[in-house]
């Protein structure tokens, strides 16, 4: 004799009581919140750039007060996600919803955290002479912002075409932040009066391009939360971009990354 799960025991109680419309609404509560979340994160994201692009540096100091609030709706999610395992015990489509929302929370918190990283980065700049190679990390930072913008409409919309999208979009955000990476260097050994400005900015290049790949995860929860499945294949790289010398940037052969990205790592800084 077969004895039902206590998984299966809830969710029969929870629906002979009417419980699925609690879960439902509670599930729409949840999404509403990530939602916010998102839209939050996504305004401190764009703000960052601004503040960079238009030297704004009290708009830079907003964007780092700001970043607790994204902080707060975490705690909030991660109750609310928690609230859900506990009192419904949820399988399936549910079970899916929930996990989603938990991971991409996380992903985005992250966002928050490395857009106020770019926004402390742009005070200092802010105090510095202009260097012409910000231009770069500017166009990074809003082309990064379009695949943010699009991943949160993907899970809005449950859209998995525009969830792989993104997914192939991290090759563009990695080919341009190479690109920026060797201006900034360029710029630094021809003009030495610019290395502390553009040595800032090359930690504002790497924040965002984190960025990009906190997107990416999101593009993949999104497939796992409709299809429940992952993608089966690596994540496209472009191919290195060139240095100012014709030569090749050198790419690490287990990752694929650029190696100028361990030279970051060993000067610290951004986590």
């Amino acid at each position: 004799m077969e004895f039902p799960t206590p998984f299966a025991v809830a969710r029969a109680s929870e629906e002979a009581h009417g419980g699925r419309s609690t879960i439902a609404a509670e599930l729409a509560a949840l999404t509403d919140r990530l939602a916010a979340m998102g839209g939050l994160a996504e305004t401190q994201l764009a703000a960052a750039v601004e503040a960079l692009a238009t030297r704004d540096t009290e708009g830079a100091e907003r964007v780092v007060a700001g970043d607790e609030a994204i902080d707060t709706i975490e705690t909030e999610i991660n109750g609310r996600a928690m609230r859900l395992l506990t009192l419904h015990a949820p399988v399936a489509a549910d079970l899916r919803e929930i996990v989603a929302a938990l991971k991409i929370s996380a992903n985005i918190e992250r966002i928050g955290d490395y857009a106020a990283n770019v926004a402390k980065r742009s005070v200092i700049v802010n105090g510095l002479p202009p260097v012409l190679a910000a231009g770069g990390v500017i166009e990074l930072g809003r082309l990064v912002r379009q695949y943010v913008q699009k991943a949160f409409d993907a899970y809005a919309e449950r859209n998995i075409a525009k969830a792989e999208a993104v997914w192939r979009g991290d090759a563009d955000i990695d080919a341009l932040h190479t690109s920026v990476f060797q201006d900034l260097l360029s710029d630094m050994l021809m003009e030495s009066d610019h290395v502390i400005a553009c040595t800032h900015l090359m930690f504002a290049i790497k924040n965002l391009e984190r960025i990009g790949d906190h997107a990416t995860n999101i593009a993949e929860t999104i497939q796992f939360l409709v299809m429940g499945t992952a993608i089966a294949e690596r994540r496209p790289k472009r191919a290195a971009m060139p240095d100012p010398g014709g030569r090749p940037v050198a790419r690490d052969p287990v990752t694929g990354g650029a190696k100028t990205d361990k030279l970051m790592d060993r000067l610290g800084g951004d986590t």
